[in-house]
């Protein structure tokens, strides 16, 4: 129950410990702490708000009794009060987040909740926002269609000209290949002289061993002869020489 906890602390050091909590809360917006003093920071700053919806010098008086800083009593009175004017109660939240570091101890956030009119401006924000997004999802394929459908055009655009193109290059093609064949009537003469120069290239090698095979015996005669007259000679001095 509020008021009830003592926070492991003496009176004293507990309620100063509360009015800097209090204090930082209404200043801020939000703090971070354990669950447990969370809670009595709570019910103390609804007391403070409510008070301050009244805004008299008793409750002026009240607040700068408890709070710690003239401003943020100013803060309470001229903007926090007036916000939460038509709200009976329930002026903050909590929300649980992971364990403390070292000790485990449960730790949470406690901040101030939004007025109905801030509920509202938050709720207009995110339709437009929802409808700006949807704006621009649908602006988005609708372009990728229209770069689709453009070269679809384009493509349909230049097949007549690669038409025209083809038949210009089947029109061209017989008259270049009119030369090819006059050049080819051209060359057949070349090959005919080729066949005709052929035998008197020949003719030469075959003359070639005759030359040499009746050289061969003209060379040999002569030695035949001076061998028979040597013969003779000698064999008529042989003769003459009994009769003398």
């Amino acid at each position: 129950m509020p008021g009830t906890r003592k926070l492991g602390r003496a009176t004293d050091h507990r309620k100063s410990m509360l009015r800097g909590l209090v204090t930082y809360l209404l200043e801020k917006g939000s703090i971070e702490t354990t669950v447990t003093r969370a809670k009595e920071v709570r019910a103390v700053t609804e007391k403070m708000i409510t008070a301050a919806k009244a805004d008299n010098l008793s409750a002026r008086r009240r607040a700068l009794a408890f709070i710690t800083k003239e401003d943020v009593v100013k803060k309470l009175f001229d903007e926090i009060a007036p916000k939460y004017r038509d709200v009976p109660g329930g002026y903050t939240r909590i929300v649980r987040t992971a364990a403390r570091r070292g000790d485990a101890a449960e730790m949470c956030i406690i901040e101030l909740v939004e007025s109905p009119e801030e509920k509202a401006a938050q709720t207009a924000k995110s339709k437009s926002s929802r409808g700006s997004r949807k704006a621009a999802d649908s602006k988005k394929t609708e372009k990728p269609a229209a770069k689709k459908a453009a070269p679809a055009e384009e493509v349909k655009t230049e097949a007549p000209a690669e038409a025209e193109t083809v038949e210009e290059a089947a029109v061209e093609a017989p008259a270049e290949e009119a030369p090819v064949e006059e050049a080819a009537v051209e060359e057949a003469p070349v090959e005919e002289v080729l066949v005709e120069e052929a035998p008197a290239e020949e003719a030469p090698a075959e003359e070639a061993p005759v030359e040499a095979v009746e050289e061969a015996p003209v060379e040999e005669a002569p030695v035949e002869e001076t061998a028979a007259e040597e013969a003779v000679a000698e064999e008529a001095p042989a003769e003459e020489t009994p009769a003398e």
